[in-house]
């Protein structure tokens, strides 16, 4: 929900230019070096001239002009669409359109389309919905910053039958993650058109999903950083009660369309996967990974002063529920002085996959996980707290599998509060000055910003309460820096898995119980307030520019709470 007294409508007033400024943009996009041709492409089939007109008026009324608008109709039965469409055509000599003699579907109707279209890129538009009158002028100044795009998308939001705009879905940038858990690129997309056409263009049998298709098969061959993000929603979904905008539930297929699409997603690129329904979705995607044969190593690393009753319930948990057989667990033991403590460890000792390691210098999170961690010979290392607590038996299947998959780096689990609410949902750069985690105190019901506490997602960063990742990496990046002895330590260090080229995922099929801070108490004495200054300036510091600017997040989404209301203002730049 936004802000109190902040609706959408008070939103878009506050951050999108008035039509009154539309000539001055105009002007300005004609003295840039690019002008490139963006073809629109439509299929129509009897759509309510209504609809129709809407459509076709808002590409008309772009305040980008070098546009052509390829329609094919698919031999629609209704002869109002013809007279609507001529009407058009003889308006205005940028619209064409083919009139096809058979009723081919919607792939088979937009190739029709894409044979027309002779512009640089192609923007996909569907026969109900509008364009913002900005939305080209974005797309050509992407292309002009971005010469090599291949793939630029924006926001998009939902539009009413009487023309109010609605649920707006402000995007992060390109998120792998998530690309494979929803169609993220969705609306409004436009594509190099050389490359579309060199991946053959729309498939027939992905009907429901042929533009999700056709994403992928074109990321697939421009590669990831071709793909540019447009933070404004230039896109508006006409929600009629039979449209997908409207619900899911209007059109089965088009999930199992998505799915298949996956599949072979995932086999063009030698991953060995398999698509399945993501659980507490709608229509959205979980991909399964393999795991090996030969299941790889994994040492969990828990630090620890006494608090025995939390070491004992957080040991048990991971050993009773885990059905991942290889992992071995070594307990720092950083001073304890309890005998019910030591009582503890005598009996966990008699289990040959627990190992106690005692170590006495000063409390320096960063510096006892080093010692383990970097001296560790398992294939994977997982950072844990003390009062972490496992609710799934197959998080570690689930966290391993991904971690195992090229350039993943560090592997974030959902974490839940003991009243079963988010703790964890992955973390947000920004929010709060630094950092905080993503939809927490949402109830786990809830399916989060557009089902993302529901969906992996790829992150900045994560937690370390529950965190896993190569040993090799771990040792590449020089562990947790020593520096931060406390606060911020894990985000640092994700960040530097980032910079290393990988990517942090957090996943919601790996939850466990964070009982939080029951052990160390507040930083309340001047001494602990002092350090926890300097170390977030350290912080501050070093990733400045990145914690405003978080990629897996919205610059029009807020930086003082952790709900994803609406940025008040906004962080994406004027027009002026």
């Amino acid at each position: 929900p936004p802000s109190v007294g902040h609706t959408y409508q008070e939103w878009i007033e506050r951050h999108e230019p008035p039509a009154s400024l539309y000539p001055e943009l105009r002007a300005r996009s004609k003295t840039w070096a690019r002008q490139p041709l963006i073809s629109i492409v439509m299929p129509t089939y009897n759509t309510p001239a209504k609809w129709l007109r809407k459509a076709i008026d808002s590409v008309i009324d772009q305040v980008y002009e070098n546009w052509e608008f390829c329609i094919a109709d698919d031999c629609s039965t209704n002869p109002e669409v013809k007279q609507v469409l001529d009407s058009y055509v003889a308006q205005d000599p940028r619209i064409k359109v083919a009139y096809r003699a058979t009723n081919g579907h919607i792939s088979t109707s937009s190739n029709t389309a894409l044979e027309l279209a002779v512009g640089e890129f192609v923007g996909l538009l569907d026969h109900d919905d509008e364009l913002h009158p900005l939305a080209l002028y974005c797309i050509a100044e992407v292309v002009n910053a971005h010469p090599d795009a291949a793939v630029i998308y924006s926001d998009e939001d939902k539009i009413s039958i009487d023309g109010v705009r609605s649920d707006p879905y402000f995007k992060c940038d390109f998120n792998y993650d998530l690309f494979l858990s929803q169609n993220m690129i969705s609306h409004f997309g436009v594509y190099r058109t050389s490359v579309m056409k060199e991946v053959g263009g729309f498939r027939t049998g992905f009907e429901g999903s042929q533009d999700y298709d056709l994403a992928l098969r074109v990321i697939d061959r421009a590669g990831h950083h071709s793909v540019h993000h447009v933070p404004r929603a230039l896109y508006h979904w006409r929600m009629i009660p039979e449209s997908t905008a409207a619900g899911h539930e209007a059109k089965p297929y088009a999930h199992i369309a998505a799915m298949r699409a996956l599949d072979e997603h995932l086999a063009r690129n030698g991953i060995k996967a398999h698509t399945e329904h993501a659980p507490g979705t709608d229509a959205f995607n979980k991909v399964a990974y393999d795991l090996p044969d030969t299941l790889p190593s994994v040492e969990i690393i828990i630090p620890t002063r006494d608090s025995a009753g939390l070491v004992e319930q957080c040991v048990e948990s991971v050993r009773r529920k885990s059905s991942y057989p290889n992992f071995r667990i070594t307990i720092i033991d950083n001073g304890s002085v309890k005998q019910e403590t030591h009582d503890l460890f005598a009996r966990l000792r008699e289990d040959g996959r627990i190992g106690i390691v005692r170590d006495d210098s000063p409390f320096n999170y960063s510096a006892l996980n080093n010692r383990v961690a970097l001296a560790s010979t398992a294939d994977f290392v997982c950072l844990m707290n003390n009062d972490i607590e496992v609710i799934n038996g197959d998080w570690l299947e689930e966290m391993v599998a991904l971690a195992l998959q090229p350039n993943v780096g560090a592997v974030g689990a959902k974490l839940l509060y003991p009243d079963d609410t988010i703790q964890h949902g992955g973390v947000v750069l920004g929010v709060g000055g630094i950092a905080s985690h993503a939809h927490k105190h949402f109830p786990n019901s809830n399916p989060g910003y557009f089902a993302r506490a529901r969906l992996r997602n790829t992150m900045s960063a994560v937690t370390a309460a529950c965190l896993l990742i190569r040993q090799s990496i771990y040792q590449e990046v020089g562990g947790l820096d020593e520096q931060l002895h406390v606060a911020y330590n894990d985000i640092d260090f994700c960040l530097r898995v980032r910079q290393a080229g990988y990517r942090n995922v957090w996943t919601p099929y790996a939850e466990l119980y964070h009982h939080e801070s029951a052990t160390r108490g507040a930083e309340d004495t001047p001494e602990k307030i002092s350090r926890f200054n300097q170390e977030s300036e350290l912080v501050r510091q070093r990733w400045g520019h990145l914690l405003m600017n978080d990629p897996c997040y919205s610059p029009n989404l807020t930086l003082t709470a952790d709900d994803f209301s609406f940025a008040w203002p906004s962080r994406v730049a004027n027009f002026d």
